[in-house]
């Protein structure tokens, strides 16, 4: 398979589109019979605070930072009904899946889509208005239904984020993987290699990771910096576990 075809791109149907049931017309918008895409990989979702961090860090210490990981973990949509509190992940695979898929979705911002694409899926969502203590308005959230990658970069960085290797079958890996060789533990956020008492293991022996996964946590363990952080990491490994709260 040629570096076209294995073009990859994420997609999270987020809380607001499961709660108002459009999940049905959302894949149907991006089918394959729509886009010539395919799956590659997908699964439901309890997005924890660490996943959720991670997903939005470029917006850290924005004034809707907080508002924003509410809303994708669910706790806005589904306040009383944390068992509902999810969302479904996928990723589509195909030549120039990151343009049509983004094409599809349209403007991030609900308004401009309405008045530059209506049709697109984004089209169906609101802006939420944000209040301090006193009610003064201070900014808005944009609850937009659907996320998806916008460049190469970022497509490869939010897969990485949201999905193991065994999440996706092998002949559709886009990116290298290895064979963990050694343990890697979380233990107060900070990267263990020794087994102690309070700490989580999410690598073993054995586990295929994503290469540059294995790569960041050696130079973490060396105490080397690194571009990507031990969360963005361990976060991944960690959905849907126990501690998925983490």
């Amino acid at each position: 398979m040629d570096k076209k075809e294995r073009e990859q791109t994420l997609v999270l149907i987020k809380p607001d589109a499961l709660k108002n049931s459009l999940t049905g017309y959302l894949l149907s918008q991006l089918s394959e019979f729509h886009t010539g895409l395919h799956f590659s990989g997908t699964k439901i979702v309890y997005v924890g605070k660490m996943l959720a961090e991670e997903h939005y860090a470029e917006h850290r210490g924005k004034v809707f930072f907080p508002s924003l990981l509410d809303y994708i973990m669910g706790r806005i949509h589904y306040t009383d009904q944390p068992w509902m509190q999810r969302v479904s992940a996928l990723v589509y695979q195909g030549p120039d899946a990151i343009k049509k898929i983004r094409e599809i979705a349209g403007p991030t911002n609900p308004h401009v889509a309405r008045a530059n694409k209506p049709g697109c899926i984004r089209a169906l969502g609101t802006l939420v208005p944000l209040k301090d203590a006193e009610g003064n308005i201070i900014g808005e959230r944009m609850d937009n239904l659907i996320h998806a990658s916008a460049t190469p970069s970022e497509a490869e960085r939010e897969i990485k984020l949201w999905f193991k290797p065994s999440d996706i079958p092998p002949l559709m890996h886009a990116y290298p993987t290895a064979i963990n060789k050694d343990y890697y533990y979380l233990k107060d956020n900070k990267l263990c290699m020794t087994p102690e008492p309070g700490n989580i293991c999410f690598l073993a022996p054995g586990d295929i990771a994503w290469a540059s996964d294995l790569e960041t946590l050696r130079r973490l363990n060396q105490g080397v910096q690194t571009s990507c952080s031990l969360e963005a990491i361990v976060a991944k490994y960690l959905i849907n576990e126990i501690q998925g709260n983490h």
